[in-house]
């Protein structure tokens, strides 16, 4: 009789089905208890909370609830040598704990909204000990939170199951058979002789499972054995599988929720290493396992152990998958300085790859931090995401603006959840771009965010895929043997140059604007510290708070996650981490005074300038205004003869003037004319007003809104109050605005010699669904601007001429953007913003969005921001752009005679009179260099030792030879990478001076000995 091949496919899943269905048989319900609290409570408080006694398909709490579940039975008599198991789903995740409080195993409910084609989410399966079978007691302990991997509501919160079962391993076997040789079929050809082979075996399994017994079982895997044991012949591709989790420390849960995600899945993944031998996992993110050693020592030691045994890789250098368009160059030094830190001191291992999966974008400048941090190699997918132009490699060489290249893969099946079954493994061949130039590819598959990373289903398909016939061969290692090997054939790559843009999710430059800002205020306030607490060291009289410094910044390097810094996590996050900023904001200015008040000359009032060039500002004091001259890296003292009177100052409510600039207003507030007095000409575009607040209709959420958001006609805050004023050597107009529920007070202030116009704003923003923004029409002519980044900047077009270029209708940009003809310009600085467009000689800057998901109160908040408007002659170079962007970021800090920190407990020991010696004199420069394109950027003490660590960068694109002068005598300086390591010795001139060679854009560290 021929074979029905019509209705093949529909008898194939009805079998599989089936053969999934016989699996597991219950025996006996489990009584279940529940103790249930609203935040998580340690093993031994597992009885603290409220007790409840459940039945299966009762609802236990609500969606993040908690609660110490406790599961009791009675194994039957007639289970006695049958594999037994338990069947748990508490429609959330849960960790089954022992009897000395580690955990276990993970759970994971079965009622997903996850992708079925990445494989089965659920985990349900609690294996028992031999000697519980037949009439044994079972007793068993498990931490429950109410909550699926995307942070939902799942089944109503019910207890969905919870039974003694007998496990079948025959059927199990026969299960993972059938499915891998049913979804190799399905990706072969119809014409395939492999297909049709297959296809009859697999219908002479199904003639032979009536009843689905064991019997029936062993016969129909005989039945399939010969296709499973067909081997490939020479491999064109290979697939390098690991094991993955991809675990977000916050997005739609809590950060107390990720430290039991992490235990749950990392007692997973030991668990199922005990049963297969070849399976291979990796994880990222010291912070994770920093959790897991403090919590759970004894699941840390079995992890330590999995990872001498070369079966568990520490992946990714930073301390956690941070974003990095946000974070400053010094953030990510710090996130690479900590995170391989970690791997060496708790593994032995340095780790040389950055592993990003899931980052929404990457800066140019990442590659020349990656190399000189000892990374070569970057593994991301997210540019898969991108929504227009399609990233035309996944194997290439990424260019950074200096030049420094680094290996980058992205795995071509687009996932980091990959089922591993043959549907993925054909898909990366397919999907593979650069499969003429490489043989090999990178798959990670497991189920990430709380999944529990790879289960049994994941393991079975890969033991049968190591050569099976009709697929590219998959062997599971580490992925550094990957980029090793990747490696060697690396002349035949191509190469990328630039930024890595996410055409995607572009409203996260701007989303959650409260952590953006503290994040930049915290990231100079540390940076203040330092240089204080190292003049403190070197003064003598106080020791380097080391210690509490690494703890700062590393909860500061955790608030720079993917999901939290960017503003894509749940409401709690940000009212947490809002709470947590206000903290350490507290305690770095205390341990600043601490150290102020070891080296500050005693009784006097001075102004600080922590920059590397010598500035003439005004500054405010208890004693009136002053206009002070500080050298760089030095103080001056006060003369306290109070304010002296400007040369040229004048505000009224039509304009505002100095030596510079006149402003001019319109009867509605906006900014109808900028003259340019030294230059005589208009930085505005003829007829076009700045300053214009606009407020765009925005129905995006918090990641994305809409390319074409500016065709529509946005409103405007209405001018209701208006204010002249004089205020020392500040001409000021204060307005105040309002738009539906929302208020803005903004002084706009020009300062007598300055020629940076400053918006200082504070917005009561109340909308909903709106996006505010700022824009100025320049009267400058040019088809690219600059865009400051970490460590330099970025040309990007003011055009749409191509896709690439609309693509990127919002960008990043730091402390300042800039828009330059030849002669001629125009920058906008900020002291928190990031995202920017700027089309057609219009420069627009994001202020703040107001999306109600996945946090429905986003923003809604006062928020306090300045920008500025700099017009300036020639381009970012010679307008000095680079340092009136630091200079509205970092003014110079005035340090009164009578110092009070508010926590004196935080001070460190004294010296007792150990250190070098110095004392610093007024109108000295502690460090300066002789190149203006050069900025000392950061100085710390070493890691290791009292050594003085300077960080200096090129910021102009150019190279140079500088000459950088010291305020001290140094015994030796040391060029050293930015993990204060591998030195190369400078000649010192006079133990006071050296050259340093820098190419565009580039880094250069010193490290600097008595």
């Amino acid at each position: 009789m021929p074979r029905p091949y019509k209705h093949m496919a529909k008898r194939f899943d009805d079998t599989l089905r089936r053969i999934h269905d016989s699996i597991y048989q219950p025996i006996a319900p489990l009584t279940v208890e529940a103790w249930i609290t609203p935040e998580p409570v340690p093993f031994a408080n597992r009885q603290s909370g409220t007790y409840h006694a459940l039945n299966e398909g009762d609802k236990w709490g609500e969606l993040f609830d908690c609660a110490w579940f406790r599961f009791r039975g009675t194994v039957p008599v007639d289970a006695d040598g049958e594999e037994v198991v338990l069947l748990i789903d508490l429609s959330g995740e849960a960790c089954v704990f022992n009897d000395a409080g580690e955990p276990v195993i993970g759970l994971t409910t079965c009622y997903q909204g996850y992708d079925p084609y990445l494989g089965d989410a659920g985990k349900r399966v609690v294996r028992v000990p031999p000697n519980a079978a037949g009439g044994k007691d079972v007793d068993v302990w498990a931490d429950a939170g109410i909550n699926d991997l995307f942070g939902k509501l799942k089944n109503n919160g019910t207890v969905a199951q919870a039974q003694i079962a007998v496990f079948r391993p025959t059927s199990f076997a026969l299960y993972h058979d059938f499915d891998v040789l049913k979804g190799l079929m399905d990706q072969l050809p119809e014409h395939s002789a492999r297909r049709a082979c297959i296809r009859e075996a697999l219908y002479d399994a199904v003639l032979a499972l009536r009843d689905f017994s064991d019997d029936e079982a062993v016969q129909a895997r005989a039945i399939l054995a010969p296709e499973l044991a067909k081997r490939g012949g020479d491999p064109s591709l290979r697939v390098s599988a690991i094991g993955h989790a991809h675990i977000d420390l916050a997005w739609l849960w809590p950060l107390r929720e990720t430290r039991r995600k992490g235990a749950r899945t990392f007692a997973t993944v030991l668990r199922l290493m005990e049963r297969y031998r070849d399976y291979v996992f990796g994880a990222s993110q010291p912070q994770l396992y920093q959790w897991i050693k403090d919590e759970h020592p004894a699941l840390y030691a079995q992890i330590r152990a999995r990872v001498a045994e070369g079966r568990w890789e520490p992946q990714g250098a930073m301390w956690v998958e941070s974003d990095s368009n946000v974070p400053s160059g010094e953030s990510l030094v710090r996130q690479l300085l900590y995170g391989k830190r970690f791997f060496r001191d708790e593994f032995g291992i340095d780790v040389t790859n950055l592993w990003q999966p899931d980052v929404f974008g990457y800066a140019g400048s990442l590659p020349q931090i990656l190399l000189k941090s000892g990374v070569r190699t970057f593994m991301t997918q997210k540019l898969s995401w991108s929504e227009i132009n399609k990233h035309p490699h996944n194997t290439f060489h990424w260019i950074g603006i200096d030049g420094s290249s680094v290996l980058a893969h992205m795995p071509p099946e687009d996932t980091y959840n990959s089922s591993a079954a043959p549907r993925a493994i054909a898909r990366a061949e397919k999907m593979y771009r650069d499969k003429g130039v490489s043989t090999d590819c990178l798959m990670l598959f497991g189920i990430g965010d709380g999944g529990g990373g790879p289960g049994e289903e994941h393991l079975e398909c890969l033991a049968r895929e190591k050569n099976l016939a009709g697929l590219p061969p998959v062997v599971q290692e580490w992925s550094s043997a990957f980029f090793d090997r990747l490696e060697q054939g690396g002349e035949r790559y191509a190469r990328w140059h630039g930024e890595l843009y996410l055409e995607k999710h572009q409203g996260t430059l701007t989303s959650q604007a409260r952590n953006k800002w503290y994040n930049r205020k915290l990231e100079f306030a540390l940076r203040e510290l330092e240089l204080s607490a190292v003049w403190a060291m070197q003064h003598g009289s106080q020791a380097y708070p080391a210690e509490r410094l690494e703890a700062i910044w590393k909860e500061v390097l955790l608030y720079q996650f993917h999901d939290i810094l960017p503003g894509s996590s749940i409401t709690r996050v940000y009212e947490e981490s809002l709470a947590r900023y206000a903290v350490l904001s507290e305690e770095v200015a205390a341990l600043t005074a601490v150290a102020d008040n070891a080296w500050a000359p005693a009784g006097q009032t001075i102004a600080v300038n922590s920059l590397g060039w010598d500035r003439e500002e005004w500054v405010r004091s208890s004693d009136g205004w002053q206009k002070v001259s500080v050298p760089a890296f030095g103080f001056t003292v006060l003369d306290h003869v109070g304010w002296a009177s400007p040369t040229v100052i004048d505000a009224a409510l039509d304009r505002i003037e100095n030596e510079h600039l006149r402003v001019t207003f319109d009867g509605s507030g906006r900014v109808t004319s900028v003259y340019d007095k030294d230059n005589g000409r208009e930085a505005l575009a003829a007829g076009e007003c700045g300053n214009v607040l606009a407020v765009y209709d925005d129905g995006g959420d918090a990641w994305d809104f809409a390319i074409d958001y500016d065709n529509f006609a946005p409103a405007e805050f209405a001018l209701e109050e208006a204010e002249a004023r004089i205020d020392g050597p500040l001409a000021i107009l204060r307005h105040v605005r309002r738009f539906g529920d929302s208020r803005l007070v903004q002084e706009i202030v020009l300062a007598s010699g300055s020629r940076r116009l400053e918006f200082r704003t504070e917005v009561d923003w109340r909308e909903t669904h709106k996006m505010l923004r700022v824009s100025f029409p320049t009267s400058v002519v040019a088809t690219s601007a600059r865009f400051e980044i970490q460590f330099g900047s970025i040309e990007r077009s003011t055009h749409t001429n191509t896709t690439w270029d609309m693509a990127r209708f919002e960008v990043c940009g730091h402390k300042w953007v800039d828009l330059s003809e030849q002669g001629y310009g125009v920058a906008l600085l900020n002291d928190c913003k990031y995202g920017h467009q700027i089309r057609d000689g219009v420069i627009d800057l994001n202020l703040l969005r107001s999306s109600t998901y996945p946090d429905p109160v986003a923003d809604r908040a006062t928020h306090r921001f300045t920008y500025a408007l700099y017009p300036h002659t020639g381009d970012v170079a010679a307008g000095k752009v680079v340092r009136e962007g630091y200079a509205l970021n970092v003014p110079l800090r005035v340090i009164e005679a009578e110092l009070s920190p508010t926590l004196t407990h935080l001070a460190p020991s004294p010296l007792q009179g150990e250190g070098w010696g110095e004392v610093f004199t007024t109108g000295a420069s502690y460090l300066s260099v002789d190149a203006e394109n050069i900025v000392i950027d950061t100085v710390k003490k070493s890691e290791d030792g009292d050594d003085i660590i300077v960080r200096l960068y090129e910021a102009h694109g150019a190279s140079t030879t500088a000459k950088v002068s010291l305020g001290f005598a140094a015994t030796r300086v040391d060029l050293v990478d930015l993990m204060d390591e591998h030195p190369s010795p400078l000649p010192v001139d006079d133990g006071r001076r050296v050259s340093v060679k820098f190419g565009p854009f580039e880094i250069q560290t010193l490290r600097i000995g008595r």
